[in-house]
């Protein structure tokens, strides 16, 4: 793979690569590797939510009833979009449209913008209803619920440690924006922008996961 800031700049590969296409497909092979680790290892919070749920199911119904369904099936929406405007945004970079894959990847950061606040909102109702992980439950409706903290526990640690990959992901895509605009990848290289977009769609499937466990397993 070879690329440029402009056509008469071409992509050098690093020193320890045999060819640009070494480094392509090594850069390929570590960031497939980076997203086998990330499913691991939100599958392990996804098996121990599944044990304690057949232990304690009238726990978690009564806990989904307490999350919003509206909001969190907005913000499904929202990420199936950010998926769209990502892939969208990858091939015009492949396709030299410079100035289209800018406004798809701001479209992209302004989803996971959007994200994060119906979440702050989301947030803002637990705290205020006293629904919080372990002796900060302070909820008077489920107090008779016993393990009642144990869904929020779940709720808070998976959605928590999601809502900090969407951050992580939009900040990585306005990277590799700013590296479109001023031409540092193109038709010729775009390694960076294809990794980045690989992580966004892993960060979109989990939420994809997520939220029919939390919201609808009541």
């Amino acid at each position: 793979m070879t690329t440029a800031s402009n056509s008469e700049k071409k992509f050098h590969h690093a020193h320890h690569f045999d060819s640009a296409e070494h480094q392509y497909s090594s850069s390929k092979q570590g960031i497939w590797l980076f997203l086998c680790t990330e499913i691991l290892m939100f599958g392990g919070l996804f098996v121990g939510y599944l044990i304690y749920h057949s232990l304690y199911p009238e726990v978690f119904h009564q806990g989904s009833h307490m999350l919003n369904k509206t909001l969190g099936a907005f913000n499904t929406v929202v990420l199936i979009f950010s998926s769209l405007t990502m892939a969208l945004a990858i091939s015009y970079v492949q396709s030299g449209k410079r100035k289209a894959a800018t406004w798809a990847m701001l479209v992209t950061i302004l989803c996971a913008c959007t994200f994060m606040v119906v979440k702050y909102f989301e947030y803002s109702h637990k705290f205020h209803d006293g629904l919080l992980p372990g002796r900060y439950f302070t909820n008077l409706e489920l107090a008779d619920v016993k393990n009642a903290a144990m869904f929020f526990s779940f709720y808070f640690v998976m959605t928590g440690l999601h809502g900090v990959h969407v951050v992580v992901g939009a900040a990585l895509i306005f990277w590799v924006m700013i590296k479109n605009i001023r031409g540092n990848v193109g038709p010729e290289y775009f390694t960076p922008v294809e990794g980045v977009g690989l992580f966004w769609h892993v960060v979109d499937l989990v939420w994809i996961y997520l939220f029919p466990l939390l919201y609808l397993v009541g």
